[in-house]
C-alpha cells in the first residue's frame, strides 16, 4: 500500500496566536491520537498535498523530532472562504488495536445491465470498516458482472475476510437503472407483437 512520508516539527506553541503563525509561515498544524499520548506537530503544507488531495485510501509515515508514526488520516479543516488547509488529525496506528477507516470500492466487471442498454449508478464510493492496521487496504473490490438493469448491490453482499463493516447492511452500492431507450424499447416490443 502506498505510504506518505511527512517530516514534522514538534509544536510548543497552542492556541490561537500560535497557530495563525504557523499558517503565516505556510504550515498546518496536526494532532496524532491513538498512541500513548497526543502529538502536536506542524508541516509544510505540501507535505499534506498528496494524502489529503486524493480518493486514494494511504497510509501516512510521519517523522517528528526523531520520532516515527505509522498513522492514517482522520480529519481535515479547510479554511471556509479559501479552503485552504487548516488542521489535520492522524489516527496512530498500533498492531492488536483494531482500528475504523473509509476504505474505497472499487468496481470490477462489466455489469451483464450494462452491457443490455442500462446504465451503472454508483450510490456509495467507500465502505466504514473496523480491522487490524496489517488488514487496511488500497480498496475493496466489488464485481459487477452479474448485476442486471433494476437490480442493486447492497453493502451486505460484500463480503470481505478480516473487516468488519459498519455501513447498514441494506444500503445500496451500485445499481444498473433502465435508461430512456431501453424503456422505449421495451414499450415498442409489445406493440409490435400486437400488429401481426
Amino acid at each position: 500500500m502506498k505510504t506518505v512520508t511527512i517530516e514534522g516539527q514538534l509544536r510548543t506553541g497552542t492556541g490561537k496566536k500560535a497557530t495563525r503563525q504557523l499558517r503565516s509561515q505556510g504550515l498546518v498544524p496536526g494532532v496524532i491520537y491513538g498512541g500513548d499520548k497526543e502529538v502536536n506537530f506542524h508541516a509544510p503544507a505540501l507535505a499534506f498535498k498528496p494524502l489529503v488531495y486524493t480518493s486514494d485510501f494511504q497510509l501516512a509515515n510521519i517523522s517528528v523530532d526523531g520520532k516515527e508514526y505509522r498513522c492514517i488520516l482522520k480529519d481535515i479543516q479547510l479554511h471556509t472562504v479559501s479552503d485552504k488547509l487548516n488542521h489535520v488529525d492522524f489516527l496512530q496506528l498500533i498492531d492488536q488495536k483494531k482500528v475504523v477507516a473509509n476504505i474505497p470500492l472499487k468496481f470490477t466487471g462489466v455489469a451483464a445491465g450494462v452491457k443490455a442498454g442500462g446504465k451503472l449508478v454508483t450510490k456509495m464510493k467507500s465502505l466504514k470498516v473496523k480491522t487490524l492496521p496489517q488488514y487496511l487496504t488500497e480498496n475493496i473490490e466489488v464485481d459487477l458482472t452479474n448485476l442486471e438493469v433494476n437490480e442493486n448491490i447492497r453493502v451486505e453482499e460484500v463480503k470481505v475476510d478480516q473487516f468488519e463493516i459498519l455501513n447498514s447492511p441494506r444500503i445500496p452500492i451500485a445499481s444498473v437503472v433502465m435508461t430512456r431507450q431501453l424503456k422505449q424499447e421495451e414499450s415498442a416490443a409489445p406493440a409490435a407483437a400486437a400488429k401481426k
